[in-house]
């Protein structure tokens, strides 16, 4: 009998093995070639290359983070116990949910590799192992740890909020878009460490790639969808007995409607939102997604796909009512500054030595001098009046525009009297303009006057003069043609 279980022992450390080899023949290294853009600078970019990890989950796909390939000029990968590189090339990305697919233009490099299955979601203390080809070295690493939390996090690359687990496996640079695996299953994939922090790291949950894989299966990313509501808190008793609700009622309180938003027309100033598709939303503006767990109400929205509709019990004038949301706006339709643009360059276009920009998050979060009245804008709702903020960089000084050499981040709102809609439609009335003056003018009545004559006069003086090879961005010459 004993000897029964020791050779009943062995089989199962063999097959521990060889599940082992199996993982580690699935995790690959990835070298990203890519051109890093200047918002400050927008005609300008500069080269720069890392590395990352991924892993084989099938169909001839890698997955990995969005940051690692994001945009890329080049790309090779190299599978564990190889050193040669093969080309690659990016499948699909989700920015959003910092995460990518990608693929070998020879599929003979997926050969003898088992792909790794994506699991559920783990448990609090539950055993992981990171795998990733981290810095200081060139082979695979393995580290191991357990589940900290799961909760709603920043994603650093996106700046959105989504549900993350932490462990405390440590993380490096180079372990990004590597799998955590549990059970043999991938439980997350590791997308940002903490800094300042000893094995603190976050992985993107199974249930958000799984979102991203089924968002991906008709070829198109959509994105997650959300409410576009502004809330608050609603824990002070006071609160609730003002709006007529007893102690045993819970919700969080609408303060803003977003114009364009997927709630725009549907949910009102001072509704509250007791539950979202049946799951009661707590004062503090949790749900619980798990016995015993909670995380923030938009979890129940997060795991929606663009297109699906959201039932609401929401109550109003002192009564219940239910209501329903199609998901159908995108967040870039419905923000004033757009989010972080990844893999395309920078909008602009230069008049007379005058740079313009719209204002999107990379910008916001660029360059030395941090302006409060930009940062201000990321709380701002896109309206159909006012779509888009437009922005004077900067000022190439010359003689034909003496005087405003020292204007930056000055943000017009109106040209020639008319309200700015967005970047496209400025630049349009920019060029229309053939005589005359070009009159911009700011919410504080601050107002630039630009001699149509001396800046069409002076335009190829100024680019020659400071080595700009061209006037506009790529989409507007590709606009133009």
């Amino acid at each position: 009998m004993r000897y029964i279980l020791i050779v009943m022992s062995f089989i199962l450390f063999l097959n521990a093995q060889n599940s082992d080899k199996d993982i580690k023949k699935a995790i690959v290294k990835i070298y990203s070639f890519a051109k890093e853009p200047n918002f400050q600078k927008p005609w300008i970019s500069s080269n720069m290359r890392s590395s990352g990890s991924g892993a084989v989950i099938g169909k001839d796909l890698i997955l990995t983070n969005a940051h690692v390939v994001a945009n890329n000029t080049f790309l090779e990968v190299q599978k564990y116990g190889s050193a040669k590189r093969y080309i690659a090339k990016v499948v699909a990305v989700s920015h959003e949910l910092d995460l990518a697919l990608i693929t070998c233009e020879d599929k003979s490099f997926f050969k003898g590799i088992k792909p790794i299955q994506i699991g559920n979601l783990p448990q609090s203390e539950q055993k992981i192992l990171v795998y990733g080809y981290p810095m200081g070295g060139k082979t695979l690493s393995v580290t191991s740890g357990v589940v900290s939390r799961v909760e709603h996090q920043r994603y650093v690359h996106s700046g959105e909020k989504f549900l993350a687990i932490q462990v405390d496996a440590a993380i490096n640079p180079g372990n990004s878009g590597g799998p955590a695996i549990s059970g043999g299953k991938i439980v997350g994939v590791v997308m940002q460490g903490m800094t300042f922090s000893q094995n603190i790291g976050y992985l993107v949950p199974t249930v958000m790639i799984k979102h991203f894989l089924k968002d991906w299966s008709d070829g198109h990313i959509d994105g997650v969808p959300e409410l576009h509501v502004f809330i608050s808190k609603l824990e002070n008793p006071a609160a609730k007995k003002y709006f007529g609700l007893d102690s045993n009622q819970t919700g969080i309180l609408v303060n803003r409607v977003m114009p364009l938003g997927n709630s725009a027309g549907v949910l009102k100033i001072d509704d509250i939102i007791l539950s979202v598709n049946g799951k009661n939303i707590e004062d503090d503006g949790t749900v619980e997604f798990r016995d015993g767990e909670y995380t923030s109400a938009k979890y129940v929205v997060d795991l929606l796909q663009m297109g699906d509709s959201v039932k609401l019990k929401v109550w109003r004038n002192r009564k219940v009512i239910n209501l329903t949301v199609k998901l159908t706006k995108k967040n870039s339709d419905v923000w004033l500054v757009k989010n972080y643009i990844y893999d395309k360059d920078p909008s602009y276009f230069i008049y007379g030595g005058y740079l313009f920009s719209p204002v999107v998050e990379n910008l916001v979060d660029s360059g030395k001098r941090k302006d409060c009245q930009v940062y201000s804008l990321l709380q701002k709702s896109a309206t159909k009046k006012k779509r888009e903020q437009v922005m004077l960089l900067g000022v190439f000084a010359d003689r034909s525009n003496r005087g405003n050499q020292g204007l930056y981040h000055y943000m017009p709102t109106k040209i020639d009297g008319k309200d700015i809609v967005d970047f496209k439609s400025f630049y349009k009335a920019v060029k229309a303009k053939k005589s005359g003056f070009i009159v911009l003018e700011d919410s504080n009545h601050r107002k630039v006057i630009i001699d149509v004559a001396e800046a069409l006069k002076r335009q190829k003086h100024i680019l020659k003069l400071y080595n700009i090879q061209y006037a506009k961005s790529k989409d507007l010459r590709e606009e133009s043609k």
